[in-house]
């Protein structure tokens, strides 16, 4: 049986619609069972029959720094897929994610280990590589260095990773996958969030680039590493990469919404955030630019995808396909909210 921890996120919850649609026998973890409604309705937009689907699912409640209910969780389990982490650029989450991100990933490697599980898939980030010279490409031989330019987000997962290579050493089989900005439909005010933005009329681009990915291709990287038995090694998983302007441009058009026009220097986006910063302070409430989000979004950061698909012989679907599918599904939420608010009031 496989496990698949942080099952009820945007990337768990296609790669358990991945697993359950090629009839593998699944356990996935959940810690608010409220939220596993949300793979039902990921389920949805791909599917007719998504009951069916979640019906194949075994859930188990557990908690990654609970170390008594993660080892309950592998009782026969013979692969793990470990996507389960939080993503926040807040500074109020950086204490917990820094622990739940490392602590929780070594309890699940060394419950492998003893466990002698036969296979282990750990989904990183590209936030863990380095950044090539000359604003080349990263590869897989681009190695992290420290610097302040590194996110705790980024921090977390480097050491996060670090607790997988160290499993490795000590016999672990595991392949570690870093995907790019992932792309999918569902979690309009978390992941999801950018459409939303840019539905509402979002008038600001950086110069910023960034690598993006389709959340269903990163599931099918996963699994195909997996069946290869590629383990001691590490994937890009990477459609493509956009300017911020090319990404805001591609969702607006599929959004019948106007592109953002207003480019904004760095200078600015550091002026922005600690205004921000002073406007969450006094209002008690979460600001909508950190320090990482500015620092981020003006980088430019690329990243080759040749090492996957010369062994997989892998096809990505284009950022472009993605986005205008997402875009889709989101008007079609939109149009239901919209007919059930009236429907309420009528």
């Amino acid at each position: 049986m496989i496990l698949v921890t942080g099952g009820t996120g945007l990337l768990g919850s296609h790669l358990l619609l991945e697993l359950v649609k090629q009839k593998k026998p699944v356990r996935a973890i959940y810690r608010d069972a409220r939220k596993k409604e949300m793979v039902r309705k990921v389920f949805s937009y791909y599917s007719e029959n998504p009951d069916e689907l979640f019906s194949g699912i075994e859930w188990i409640e557990a908690d990654l720094l609970d170390y008594e209910s993660i080892e309950r969780s592998l009782d026969n389990i013979t692969e793990i897929y470990h996507s389960g982490a939080i993503v926040s650029f807040y500074p109020k989450d950086h204490k917990k994610m820094l622990k739940v991100n490392i602590e929780g990933t070594a309890n699940l490697v060394n419950l492998a280990i003893e466990k002698k599980v036969a296979g282990f898939c750990y989904v990183s980030s590209v936030a863990t590589l380095g950044r090539a010279e000359n604003d080349g490409e990263s590869n897989e031989e681009t190695f992290w260095v420290p610097s302040k330019k590194n996110s705790v987000y980024s921090q977390s997962k480097y050491g996060a990773e670090q607790e997988v290579w160290r499993g490795m050493a000590e016999g672990l089989n595991a392949v570690i996958v870093n995907p790019s900005v992932i792309l999918g439909p569902g979690f309009w005010d978390d992941n999801s969030g950018l459409f939303r933005l840019v539905y509402n009329g979002l008038k600001y681009y950086t110069r910023g680039v960034n690598g993006y990915v389709d959340a269903r291709d990163v599931a099918r990287a996963m699994i195909g590493v997996m069946e290869q038995d590629a383990f001691g090694e590490r994937f890009i998983v990477s459609a493509d990469n956009l300017s911020y302007q090319q990404l805001f441009t591609l969702m607006a058009t599929y959004l019948n919404k106007p592109a953002p026009t207003v480019n904004v220097p760095s200078s600015m986006t550091q002026i922005a955030w600690r205004i921000e910063a002073i406007r969450s302070f006094l209002t008690q409430s979460k600001p909508e630019v950190t320090r990482e989000m500015a620092t981020t979004t003006s980088q430019v950061y690329t990243y080759s995808n040749k090492k996957l698909k010369e062994r997989l012989g892998f096809t990505f679907i284009t950022p472009e396909e993605s986005i205008r599918e997402i875009c889709r599904f989101y008007l079609n939420d939109i149009s239901r909210e919209q007919g059930s608010d009236s429907g309420s009031t009528g």
